[in-house]
């Protein structure tokens, strides 16, 4: 059952931090390190997502690196912060979070690595390439952050939908209670496996707003409909993976958004996306799909090696 205090069952309950950004405050969770100079570590998700996702990966790290996994704005508990959307206020929030919580050498931290899910993964790479260039020593992309497979001419809109299917038409529904919330989920192709797992159900939780009868995904349409059409158009963010200042990690899913086979990326689109000369280290991870590649042990021991790599390569 989703439960609003699901977080109770986690090792580590997080923090509810705050972070002074362009028109108010972009929420977070922090996972505090048991020590001063470990390395900061910033999980963002997908485009419809919240910070919670991270909980699985964030418990596997906490204690031994500061985590922090913000809410982007138009989300869960950053949906009241202003547009204008999209890729470029993402980067700029990044930026300011990674300021906050001692991205830069004086504060401390012994290295910093930017760690993106999907939607996530593009705005990681954007502001590591850009504006927190100086900021970041390593680089993890989830099953994102390197181009989709785009048809010429298509509507964004169009596959956007495709792309998101339940997950993007939750956004224009009320639910009368959380078992209907809970219900909705549980047909999810992807998350449905996983819908009563504590952390998922807080994940899911956390997207609500409004009351009973009421109730309704917080995420704000057009932040989607506008970081929708960065994700799959802007060249900007397409090409961010061929500027990193640090070397990064693509790890992807077996099966994609609908847990059907092939997933966004294989072996064969991967071949041919040059990413030895981006410095860029594909790896799949098996038997997962789109989500539960945050959550599925495999998953979560693939994404927490990768980032305890790259802090060190950091330091």
């Amino acid at each position: 059952m989703i439960t609003p205090d699901a977080t109770s069952n986690a090792t580590r309950p997080p923090e509810e931090v705050r972070v002074p950004v362009r028109g108010g405050e972009l929420a977070a969770l922090h996972w505090a390190a048991d020590a001063p100079a470990a390395p900061l570590v910033v999980l963002l998700h997908g485009i419809t997502g919240n910070a919670m996702v991270w909980a699985r990966v964030a418990d596997a790290l906490a204690g031994e690196c500061d985590v922090v996994a913000p809410d982007l704005r138009g989300r869960a508990q950053s949906a009241g912060l202003p547009g204008p959307y999209g890729f470029s206020a993402h980067a700029a929030d990044v930026t300011a979070l990674l300021e906050q919580f001692g991205a830069d050498a004086e504060a401390g931290a012994d290295s910093t690595v930017l760690v993106g899910h999907s939607m996530g993964g593009f705005v990681a790479a954007l502001a590591a390439s850009g504006l927190a260039r100086d900021l970041v020593h390593g680089l993890v992309l989830v099953d994102g952050g390197l181009p989709f497979a785009v048809p010429v001419g298509a509507d964004t809109d169009a596959l956007l939908a495709a792309l998101l299917g339940a997950t993007l038409d939750r956004l224009d529904r009320t639910f009368p209670d959380l078992t209907a919330v809970r219900d909705f989920w549980a047909a999810h192709p992807t998350v449905g496996p996983w819908v009563d797992e504590p952390t998922v159900a807080a994940h899911l939780a956390r997207d609500l707003a409004g009351t009973a009868p009421e109730l309704r995904s917080s995420v704000v349409r057009e932040a989607v409909r506008v970081d929708g059409a960065d994700l799959l158009r802007n060249e900007a963010v397409l090409e961010a993976t061929t500027d990193l200042p640090v070397p990064a990690t693509l790890l992807w899913a077996t099966r994609g958004t609908q847990a059907e086979p092939p997933g966004l990326y294989d072996e064969v689109r991967l071949a041919g996306m040059g990413l030895a000369d981006a410095h860029v280290t594909a790896r799949e991870v098996p038997d997962t799909d789109h989500d539960s590649i945050l959550w599925a042990p495999q998953g979560v021991a693939a994404i927490s090696a990768a980032v305890r790599a790259a802090a060190e390569r950091g330091r």
